[in-house]
């Protein structure tokens, strides 16, 4: 017993035991060679006791003297002679069945065995020494961690998935509920029952679908709290010192099942009812507020009054001044927009700083995913809340000025030129030489009036409305789609052969930014 703070002396710090040919670092500790390199294969290179840091690894020189002294005290405490065990399990180990030491592993009964179990009961079985198998045990351990190291990763990234889905449903749920109140909160009382029917199936399908997402997180939750404890257990039985301990405990762990498939979460914005309702409270919005906005918006212009523009100091088209209450009004949402050169058709040519864009007979660029087949262009800026107004100069008429959700189509469709206003997703004004026409969803509703150069848009997200106005030779009011928004949406223009669309800026004019501050721009 006189040797034991000596052979405390003599442990190597990484895995405990006597040193296995000694290096020494130069901060003057001692490792195990394997033990060192292993920790410095994994961790950063430094001093696992002192945690001095190395610019660089260290050369590993054997301490000759230590390696000496490790191995006489491994003579003097384990000697090999006649009747003596060998290096193995703990002499307190007996075989139950012959009182003799256990010395043998015997992989068909699963259990340690003695020399004297051999000649009888294991006669013919298969027998390795408990070293030997505790490698093998040990190698399925290191691969089971391994597997569950991995199916941790696979389950934390499910659950941010699903969290992020979750916030997802949250903030389109919320997006939709406040459409459907603010447009029912313009119409009359009677609309209420509307108004509380829509927030009702709304609240019930989010709290549907959170609830699907709240029971798929808290398996996976589980799932992962049965791996971290399973991953807790093999690192204590590597830990083990004991080669019998550690056989006879590794069968006890039992791994956690498989990670079962996730189910996707159920959500759906634009299910049946709802869209019967958005459909429902368009058309009355149509039939109410028509008349109102036209009796306001012609009521506050000034007809007979002669524009003036400000002198053209650049190559840039300026707005042109204010004449009238409502284009006043309106400008104090104003924005200058440009156009986005990585959407536009390759027939178009961008110029004054994407301000303007001429549809000429040579294409200016090679055809490519993301920018228009057909003859149109987006702009760079985009609007998920609040009101906003600009101005557009065209050339001449055959051409389409709109809105669009992020998801238009870039694809030509057989003999079809434009989509803007074909589509639910997006909605246009279409001047004509003759008129006007307003798309959306495909249908097209014929508006009188003689087509000018100069027009004026007007987005009210919170409303839920997008009007079309003409400037010249005075402001009036055009057309009026009053429906539901629940997406950025981004201005869209379509021109034929020869014609050109400047976007008019307002000297001063604030550029928009999203709810975060950040100025929004095309996914």
């Amino acid at each position: 017993m006189a040797s034991l703070p000596l052979e405390e002396k003599l442990l190597c710090a990484i895995c405990l035991e006597l040193y296995r040919e000694a290096v020494t670092l130069p901060c003057g500790h001692n490792f195990c060679r394997a033990c060192i390199a292993d920790h410095w294969s994994r961790q950063e290179v430094d001093c696992p006791q002192c945690r001095t840091p190395f610019a660089q690894r260290p050369a590993l020189h054997k301490n000759g003297a230590l390696c000496d002294v490790v191995e006489t005290l491994r003579a003097a405490e384990w000697p090999v002679a006649a009747g003596e065990p060998g290096p193995g399990p703990t002499s307190a180990a007996r075989c139950p069945r012959h009182g003799r030491a256990l010395e043998l592993y015997c992989r068909t009964e699963k259990q340690c065995i003695c020399c004297a179990c051999t000649v009888d009961q294991c006669q013919g079985h298969q027998r390795v020494l408990p070293a030997a198998e505790r490698k093998e045990r040990q190698k399925q351990l290191e691969e089971q961690l391994e597997e569950n190291w991995r199916q941790s990763v696979q389950t934390e990234e499910k659950l941010q998935e699903l969290q992020q889905k979750s916030n997802e449903i949250q903030d389109s749920a919320h997006i939709l509920a406040q459409a459907v109140s603010n447009k029912v909160t313009v119409l009359l009382r009677v609309l209420e029952t509307q108004r509380d029917t829509a927030l009702q199936n709304i609240e019930q399908e989010k709290t549907a679908s959170l609830a699907q997402a709240g029971v798929v997180m808290q398996g996976l939750q589980t799932h992962l709290e049965h791996l971290a404890q399973h991953i807790q257990q093999i690192q204590e039985l590597q830990s083990c010192p004991d080669d019998l301990n550690f056989l006879q405990r590794s069968l006890l762990l039992i791994p956690p099942e498989p990670l079962a498939p996730v189910p996707s979460l159920k959500w759906d914005e634009d299910s049946d009812q709802l869209n019967k309702l958005k459909r429902t409270l368009d058309q009355i919005c149509q039939l109410l507020l028509k008349d109102e906005i036209g009796a306001v918006s012609l009521g506050d212009a000034e007809p007979g009054l002669k524009e003036h523009r400000e002198p053209k100091t650049n190559s840039l088209e300026p707005i042109p001044r204010p004449v009238c209450s409502l284009r006043k009004k309106l400008s104090q949402n104003y924005r200058n927009l440009t156009f986005d050169p990585s959407t536009a058709n390759h027939y178009f040519h961008l110029s004054d700083q994407d301000q303007r864009v001429k549809h000429g007979f040579k294409s200016q660029h090679i055809p490519q995913p993301g920018r228009f087949q057909l003859w149109q262009v987006l702009c760079a800026q985009g609007f998920e809340a609040g009101k906003h107004y600009w101005e557009v100069k065209v050339s001449d008429h055959s051409v389409t000025l709109g809105v669009t959700y992020p998801g238009l189509t870039w694809q030509k469709q057989l003999t079809q030129t434009d989509n803007i206003g074909r589509n639910p997703c997006s909605w246009g004004l279409r001047v004509q030489e003759k008129g006007y026409e307003a798309w959306h969803n495909g249908e097209a509703q014929q508006l009188p009036g003689k087509p000018g150069n100069l027009f004026g848009m007007e987005l009210d997200l919170p409303l839920g409305r997008l009007s079309f106005y003409s400037l010249e030779p005075r402001a009036q009011l055009l057309h009026v789609f009053n429906t539901f928004f629940t997406q950025p949406l981004y201005p869209v223009f379509w021109l034929c052969e020869g014609r050109t669309i400047t976007l008019c800026h307002l000297p001063g004019a604030k550029p928009y930014s999203g709810p975060q501050g950040e100025v929004l721009s095309p996914s």
